[in-house]
């Protein structure tokens, strides 16, 4: 998918780190979500996120304009393998995305919208009926 300078498309290893640094940016930035002192673990889990890519039914979406990275999200075609618990692993029919996150020096641009458009359409590819987003208080901006 292309809009008029951004392109999503799917991440390449090399880019894995650039990725999850800014995912450590973004999510360390919202008001009230927790600090890495507070949740390490999930913040490894956001370093590391290129790991989720090597999941089945799993890709790691990012929005590029050149070489510059501006958003990503990591998309599930199969709920079995979204990992945040609760129910939604169970959910048939339907696809999935977490880990939403677009560059402050990109934000404005639609690039958010951008993204979740593509995890739309790839879902409507699959014939899925909903789209499944993972969200918390403390992402009010989600």
């Amino acid at each position: 998918m292309v809009n008029k300078t951004y392109t999503i498309r799917n991440a390449n290893p090399p880019e894995f780190e650039t990725i999850g640094k800014l995912l450590i940016q973004v999510y360390s930035q919202l008001e009230g979500f927790p600090k890495e002192s507070e949740q390490p673990n999930y913040y490894k889990m956001l370093a590391n996120i290129g790991e989720l890519a090597t999941k089945a039914e799993t890709q790691l979406l990012i929005a590029v304009c050149g070489d510059k990275i501006a958003g990503a999200v990591v998309y599930f075609s199969d709920l079995q393998y979204y990992g945040s618990g609760g129910t939604v692993t169970k959910e048939k029919n339907a696809s999935g995305f977490r880990l939403l996150a677009v560059d402050a020096s990109t934000r404005g641009l639609g690039i958010g919208k951008l993204l979740v458009m593509y995890c739309i359409e790839k879902a409507k590819d699959k014939k899925h009926h909903q789209v499944i987003i993972h969200s918390t208080k403390a992402m009010q901006t989600a």
